[in-house]
């Protein structure tokens, strides 16, 4: 397939970038950095641009703080998008799912932006996503099980809601659908936001959000986090089993969010965002704060970046073909 060449050859030039010598500084730090997200504010992920840009100043990389510029809608492919015609000095930065690059290629065939139209910098965090009931649920559906029974015996009311449609939680919730045989209706938001609102306002019976979107709404009991999606249990909802330990071994992600700069970016100044943003993320405010929305900070390599973004293409292509989802069907 030539999306997938074109692939291969984005990852082999990021994995020859990451592989620069971390002595490799910038003449001149930049005045100030933006960074792109495309979910809404308020949301987990928005919490990683935000903590790691406010400590961009005083670096090599950056005289001041950086700022971050909310472009929501489309999944997040609207800040993919705008990156890939950003100015390539590394005054310009999108945090996005990996999802947005790995998994995007096989869902949207008109996708307006290629893998190597963006390099890799530095895996900003890792979440877990879950699967929530609200108040249109019975309190007394207290499990997956419960949930999957009462949704077959309510087929009009099984509908399930996601930060977009082709996002990672609107696919495992798809999946997950599919390997229990039954059918969930799919409710695409623009965001994690809007999704839980109309969860907690009892107008979808569930959500499949990151679980970290979930945490203030549990200790109200306004939501029941039934499974989440990591190879093993969230550190944040340690008594919430996973959808493997349940059965259901293939919803599993532990997706994270990265942060990516335009494809022609200087290498030198490729090197010292990925030093800045390293350390932010070994900052303890950064990492408590993180903690707070359910976020595990995570910094990489590049080359760690690439590595992990190829295996979830590889990964999600044959997923997305027996889900049946395109952005045309």
């Amino acid at each position: 397939m030539q999306h997938r060449r074109h692939f291969i050859q984005a990852l082999g030039s990021a994995a020859a970038l990451g592989a620069l010598s971390p002595l490799s500084v910038l003449a001149q730090a930049l005045d100030q950095v933006k960074v792109m997200y495309g979910f809404p504010a308020g949301s987990a992920g928005d919490s990683v641009a935000r903590r790691v840009a406010e400590k961009l100043g005083g670096t090599p990389y950056s005289k001041n703080p950086g700022y971050v510029e909310n472009k929501p809608g489309a999944g997040g492919r609207i800040a993919v998008e705008s990156l890939k015609v950003a100015v390539a000095d590394g005054s310009v930065l999108t945090l996005a799912p990996v999802s947005a690059l790995a998994v995007y290629p096989y869902i949207y065939p008109k996708l307006t932006y290629k893998q190597e139209d963006v390099t890799p910098v530095s895996i900003g965090a890792i979440m877990f996503h879950g699967l929530a009931v609200g108040p249109a649920v019975p309190a007394e559906v207290k499990t997956l099980k419960d949930f999957l029974a009462w949704a077959k015996a309510n087929p009009n009311q099984a509908s399930y809601g996601s930060p977009g449609a082709g996002s990672m939680p609107h696919l495992l919730g798809a999946l997950l659908g599919i390997r229990a045989g039954v059918d969930l209706k799919h409710v695409p938001y623009r965001g994690t936001v809007p999704s839980i609102t109309d969860l907690v306002g009892g107008q979808i019976a569930a959500a499949m959000n990151p679980s970290g979107d979930y945490l203030q709404y549990m200790k109200t009991g306004r939501v029941r986090v039934l499974a989440t999606s990591g190879k093993k249990r969230s550190p944040f909802l340690p008594d919430v089993p996973t959808f493997t330990e349940l059965g259901y071994p293939d919803v599993t992600s532990e997706e994270w969010f990265g942060f990516y700069a335009p494809a022609k970016t200087p290498p030198a100044t490729l090197a010292a965002a990925n030093a800045a943003i390293n350390a932010a993320l070994k900052d303890k405010t950064v990492i408590d704060a993180l903690a707070i929305v359910g976020l595990v900070a995570h910094g990489s390599t590049a080359q760690e970046m690439v590595a992990d973004q190829k295996a979830e293409y590889e990964r999600w292509g044959p997923l997305v073909k027996q889900i049946g989802f395109t952005a045309e069907s």
